[in-house]
C-alpha cells in the first residue's frame, strides 16, 4: 500500500500546487485591476485572467476539497446510523463520486477539444486550455475518490474526510 500512498501524496502536491499558483494569479490579477481603477487605466485583458484564474483554482481545489471533506456532505446522517452503516455510504458515496467523475470524463475532453478552435477576445488564448479545467476538475475528483475507495477496501482508511491535512 505504499506505492498507492505515495501516488495519493504526488498528486496531493500537484493539486496543492496547482490551486496556489492559479490562486495567486488571481490575487494579482485582481490587485491589477483595482489599482488600475484607481488610475483609470485598468487593462482589458485581467477579467479575462481572473475568470481563467478562478477556473484553475477551482479545477485544482475540488479534489483537495473532497479529500478533506470540505465539499458538501451528510454527515450528520451518516454517522448517526449504526454499526457499519456509516462506513458502507462512505464507500457508496466515493464510489458513485468516482464513477460519476469518470463517465463524464470522456465527454469533457471533447468539451475540451472544441476549444482548440476558439480564442479567447482579450487575451488571445486558445480556449481548449481554459476548457481543460473541466476536466483537470473531473480527473483530479475521480482520482481522490479512487484513492479513498482503494483506502477504504484495504483497511488503510475509514473514509473520514482527512482533516489533519488540511491543518498542516
Amino acid at each position: 500500500m505504499q506505492t498507492a500512498d505515495k501516488i495519493s501524496r504526488i498528486i496531493t502536491r500537484i493539486a496543492q500546487w496547482g490551486t496556489g499558483v492559479s490562486f495567486s494569479v488571481l490575487i494579482a490579477t485582481v490587485l491589477l485591476q483595482v489599482a488600475g481603477r484607481l488610475t483609470d487605466s485598468s487593462p482589458v485583458w485581467t477579467e479575462e485572467l481572473t475568470r481563467y484564474a478562478l477556473l484553475f483554482t477551482v479545477a485544482f481545489g475540488t479534489g483537495l476539497a473532497f479529500r478533506t471533506g470540505s465539499l458538501v456532505n451528510v454527515d450528520i446522517v451518516c454517522e448517526a446510523l449504526p454499526g457499519r452503516w456509516p462506513w458502507l455510504l462512505r464507500l457508496l458515496a466515493a464510489l458513485a463520486t468516482a464513477g460519476l467523475a469518470i463517465y463524464l470524463l470522456p465527454h469533457a475532453w471533447r468539451y475540451v477539444s472544441i476549444g482548440k478552435m476558439q480564442t479567447s477576445p482579450a487575451l488571445g488564448v486558445r480556449m481548449d486550455l481554459v476548457h481543460l479545467t473541466v476536466f483537470v476538475m473531473l480527473l483530479l475528483l475521480a482520482v481522490f475518490a479512487v484513492l479513498r475507495v482503494v483506502g477504504m477496501l484495504t483497511g488503510a482508511e475509514d473514509g473520514t474526510p482527512d482533516h489533519a491535512e488540511e491543518e498542516a
